[in-house]
C-alpha cells in the first residue's frame, strides 16, 4: 500500500509538473522579452523552459526502474515522448506562416498623413453641387474591422442628398498604417484623428455615422468637441465606454484556434501582448495577426445563422474580411471613465440604430439611449426587412445594416423628416440578437 501511495504521490506531481511547463515557459519568454532580448532568442528561451520542465515531469511520472535494461527503455521512452511534444510546439512557435498579400486598393482610394502621425486610407465621394456643409464621415467597427470598398459602395449614396461622404480606414486597420507599438493604439489616438480629419477637410462639424466600436469613437469625439458634430447615428453599437473594448470570443479564439485547440505561436503573441505589446509586434507582423483574425472573425458565430451576406457597409464581421487590424482588435482601447457623465450635456441630434439581429446587445443601446439626452431609438424589424433591391442584403437573411431600409432611415435623420421612435426598453417581439 505505501508503495502504491508513493507511486500515485509521484505520478500527481509529474502532472502537475507537465501542466506547468507551458505556462512557466511562456513566463520565461515574458521575461526574457521584458529585459530587451530579441525575438529569438525569447521565444528560444521560453521554448527551452518548457522543454526541460516537461522532461522534468514526464521523470517525475514514470518510476525509475532497478533492472539497467529498464532505466534505459525509460530514458528512450520519455525521450520519445518529449520530442514528440516538444518538436512541434517549437515548429509551431518558431516558423510564421506564409503572410497574405495586401488588399488591393480600392477605387478613389487616397492618404490622408494627419498631424497625429497617422497615415490613413480613405475615399472621397462629392455630390456635383454641395448642399450639405456637414459632410459625413463613417466609422467602422472592431475595433480593426474595416472593408473599405463595401462601406464606400454604400455610403457614397448619400451623395444623391448633397453630402460630401468619406469613408475611411482607422489607424491599424485595413490600408491604413500600422503602429510599430500596439500599445500606443486606443480612444484617445482615435479621436485625435477624427478631429484631424476634420481640420483636414477644413470642415465646421462633421456628420458621423458609426456602427459596432465606432460608436465608441463617435460618443467620445462628442464628449471632447461637442460643437463640431451635426448629428450623430449610432449603429449596433458596442457597449458604452469606459473600459477596454476587446471582442474576447475573437481572442479566446486567436489563442486557442479556431478548432479549440492551443495554438503556441498565438500564445505566445497573446502573452507579449499583456507585458510587452512592441515585443509581441516584432515577434509576429501585422500581416499574420491581420490574416488569422480575419479568419477567426469569418468563421465566428452569428446570432443569426441563417445570415450570409457576401460583404457589408458597416464593418461588421460577417462576409470575407478585408481589412481586420490584428493589434487593433487585441490591444483594446481605453476610455475616459467619466464618459458616459461628460454626454448628459450633449444637445447633438443622435439616432440610435438597433436591427432584429445584429451583432451587439440590446442593452448597450439602452445604455446609449440614456446616455444621450437627445437621442432617438429606430429598430430595423420585421416590417423593415423586406428586400427592395433585389440584392437579397436587406432582409432577415442579410445585413440589414447595408439595405434600402437602413439607408432610407439614414437618409430620413439626415434630412430632419419624422423618424418612428421605438420607445420601450425591452426588445420588441421577434428581436434575435443578444440581450
Amino acid at each position: 500500500m505505501a508503495s502504491f501511495a508513493r507511486l500515485a504521490g509521484r505520478a500527481v506531481a509529474g502532472a502537475g509538473v507537465l501542466a506547468l511547463s507551458p505556462v512557466l515557459g511562456l513566463a520565461a519568454l515574458a521575461g526574457t522579452a521584458m529585459v530587451g532580448a530579441e525575438p529569438t532568442a525569447f521565444a528560444v528561451t521560453g521554448l527551452a523552459v518548457f522543454a526541460s520542465v516537461f522532461f522534468l515531469g514526464l521523470l517525475l511520472c514514470v518510476p525509475r526502474p532497478r533492472a539497467a535494461w529498464g532505466r534505459w527503455l525509460r530514458a528512450v521512452v520519455i525521450l520519445g515522448v518529449a520530442a514528440a511534444v516538444v518538436w512541434p510546439v517549437s515548429a509551431a512557435t518558431l516558423r510564421p506562416p506564409r503572410p497574405p498579400a495586401p488588399p488591393a486598393p480600392v477605387a478613389g482610394q487616397r492618404e490622408w498623413r494627419l498631424p497625429t502621425g497617422s497615415a490613413l486610407a480613405y475615399v472621397r465621394f462629392a455630390p456635383k453641387r454641395v448642399t450639405r456643409p456637414d459632410p459625413v464621415v463613417f466609422l467602422h467597427g472592431g475595433p480593426g474591422v474595416a472593408d473599405l470598398a463595401a462601406s464606400a459602395a454604400f455610403f457614397r449614396k448619400l451623395t444623391a442628398d448633397g453630402y460630401q461622404v468619406y469613408v475611411y480606414d482607422q489607424l491599424g486597420a485595413g490600408r491604413s498604417a500600422r503602429l510599430r507599438d500596439p500599445g500606443e493604439y486606443g480612444l484617445t489616438r482615435d479621436v485625435e484623428d477624427l478631429e484631424a480629419i476634420r481640420q483636414v477637410v477644413g470642415a465646421a462639424r462633421l456628420t458621423l455615422i458609426a456602427h459596432d466600436y465606432g460608436a465608441q469613437l463617435a460618443t467620445a469625439y462628442l464628449a471632447a468637441h461637442p460643437d463640431r458634430v451635426a448629428k450623430a447615428v449610432l449603429a449596433a453599437p458596442t457597449g458604452l465606454p469606459p473600459g477596454r473594448r476587446t471582442d474576447r470570443e475573437v481572442e479566446l479564439a486567436a489563442v486557442f484556434g479556431r478548432d479549440g485547440s492551443p495554438d503556441p505561436r498565438l500564445l505566445a503573441v497573446s502573452t507579449l501582448l499583456r507585458v510587452d505589446p512592441r515585443a509581441a509586434h516584432d515577434f509576429a507582423g501585422d500581416q499574420e495577426l491581420d490574416a488569422y483574425l480575419g479568419l477567426v472573425r469569418q468563421g465566428a458565430p452569428h446570432p443569426c445563422p441563417a445570415a450570409t451576406p457576401t460583404g457589408t457597409a458597416t464593418g461588421t464581421p460577417t462576409g470575407t474580411p478585408t481589412g481586420t487590424g490584428g493589434y487593433v482588435g487585441l490591444t483594446g482601447r481605453t476610455a475616459p471613465g467619466s464618459l458616459p457623465l461628460s454626454l448628459t450635456e450633449v444637445t447633438v441630434p443622435v439616432l440610435i440604430v438597433k436591427s432584429r439581429c445584429d451583432e451587439q446587445g440590446w442593452t448597450s443601446a439602452m445604455d446609449y439611449r440614456r446616455a444621450l439626452p437627445s437621442a432617438t431609438l429606430a429598430y430595423l424589424g420585421d416590417e423593415n426587412d423586406t428586400p427592395k433591391n433585389g440584392s437579397g442584403n436587406d432582409g432577415a437573411d442579410g445585413d440589414a445594416y447595408a439595405g434600402e431600409a437602413y439607408l432610407g432611415l439614414l437618409r430620413a435623420f439626415l434630412s430632419g423628416r419624422p423618424v418612428r421612435a421605438y420607445e420601450g426598453e425591452r426588445p420588441p417581439p421577434g428581436y434575435r440578437g443578444p440581450g
